[in-house]
């Protein structure tokens, strides 16, 4: 007779049996592994020139430090940091600028990975507390997700704030934008009873880089609030106008903007347009009014556009007087970008850049108990936009800037050919 037995261990009912996440995990512990040890070897392999008095070399590896957790979209990831000794102490162990070796792949004290710290706004417009993120966590983060805690999350308030002022006092003067988009938002999401308007500018810098330029939060898209924002811009070191603003019809806006930088251009938003046009007519009529428009919007030149106009007008007129009224009345606003590169027309015509940020935080928050004060809003809102800015992408045609900002004249998208306007002169 045979003693040998086995045992299965069973699966518990609040356990999930889930092995693709297992090995994530795993292959992340070993990515990440490697690329630490690899950071490690190329500090050694540049400080392999210094040397102590005795020929030996005077950085050298001293194992490692204990094994800890980092929290990550995968869930707890174990890791330890490479020690990298410095051996030039001398035999009562103080050292002359002693040199140490600080991992940028895994700093110190580092507990989470950055995208955790960009969710945590997230979180907090859709309704959850602080003292739920560990609950909300924990599918992702495994149980009690213990780097979330209430109190961490306090901190981490505190450590927005501290951020969110540095960058509203950052000095602005060696800052140049080309181009602005400017976008009035509300967000009613466990915010107070009366939803706060948040004033958001974007700006292109000559390298064609997107840049997060003005926050602040009003009461409403009213004239002093933008003149507000823009005053402090301009105090903070812009003094060079962009070359063209984007945005919608706001009268606030524009006001500011003619008082402030009176000699940037105006361009109104195409989406924003399309959408007041469509509200002024008959749900009938609406795809043939939309096609229309489009025609005006994607002309190749700007008497084409001119032209689609006039046939627009000619159709609508008689019966739909006040949807004509509504393009005619900004027919130079919202033709202006012809007046700039061909290849940046796409970013001109439209706010996107302001709308497909907030795109996500408008449609998906709801109202809940509990709402958020101003200034806890404005902290959420602010880390989300600076979250998202880390993934815009660049403008089409940035070698197309320089020209811009040189006053080089741009008809229907082409560059007026220099060498020939100096021959002429």
């Amino acid at each position: 007779m045979t003693t040998d037995s086995s045992i299965a261990v069973l699966r518990q009912p609040d356990t999930i049996d889930d092995p693709l996440t297992a090995v994530l995990r795993e292959g992340a512990r070993r990515l990440l592994a490697e690329a630490i040890e690899a950071e490690a070897e190329v500090f050694l392999q540049l400080m392999r020139a210094e040397r102590l008095a005795d020929g030996q070399a005077r950085f050298v590896r001293h194992g490692h430090g204990p094994e800890r957790t980092i929290q990550t979209g995968i869930g707890e990831v174990p890791v330890q940091r490479v020690k990298v000794r410095d051996r030039s102490a001398t035999a009562d162990g103080s050292a002359a600028e002693r040199i140490r070796f600080t991992s940028a792949i895994l700093p110190k004290w580092a507990r989470r990975t950055p995208s955790l710290d960009a969710l945590l706004p997230v979180l907090y417009l859709r309704g959850v507390s602080t003292g739920d993120f560990q609950e909300a966590l924990a599918a992702l983060l495994g149980k009690d997700a213990p780097n979330l805690s209430p109190s961490v999350i306090a901190r981490l308030t505190q450590d927005w704030q501290a951020a969110y002022d540095r960058w509203q006092g950052r000095d602005l003067k060696a800052r140049r934008y080309v181009y602005i988009w400017a976008d009035g938002v509300y967000l009613q999401a466990r915010m107070e009873d009366t939803a706060s308007c948040m004033l958001v500018i974007i700006g292109a810098t000559p390298e064609g880089r997107k840049e997060l330029l003005g926050f602040q939060v009003g009461e409403r898209e009213s004239a002093q609030s933008w003149r507000e924002l823009l005053v402090d811009l301009k105090a903070r070191g812009l003094s060079i106008a962009p070359e063209i603003a984007v945005g919608d019809g706001a009268m606030g806006f524009w006001k500011a903007l003619e008082e402030i930088f009176p000699t940037a251009r105006h361009q109104r938003c195409w989406q924003h347009k399309l959408v007041n046009i469509l509200n002024k007519v008959p749900k009938s009529v609406q795809p043939g009014i939309k096609e229309a428009l489009r025609e005006v919007r994607d002309a190749p030149d700007r008497a084409t556009a001119e032209a689609a106009i006039s046939v627009f007008d000619e159709k609508y007129a008689a019966k739909y007087p006040k949807a004509v009224e509504c393009l005619t009345k900004d027919r130079e606003p919202l033709l202006a970008f012809f007046d700039f590169p061909a290849e940046h027309w796409d970013h001109l015509r439209t706010a996107n850049p302001i709308e497909s940020v907030f795109a996500t935080v408008r449609h998906r928050t709801v109202r809940t108990k509990g709402a958020l004060s101003r200034k806890t809003a404005r902290l959420m809102v602010f880390k989300l936009i600076m979250a998202a800015s880390k993934s815009w992408r660049r403008l089409k045609g940035e070698n197309q800037l320089p020209k811009v900002i040189a006053g080089i004249k741009f008809t229907d998208g082409v560059a007026a050919d220099v060498t020939a306007n100096q021959d002429a002169a």
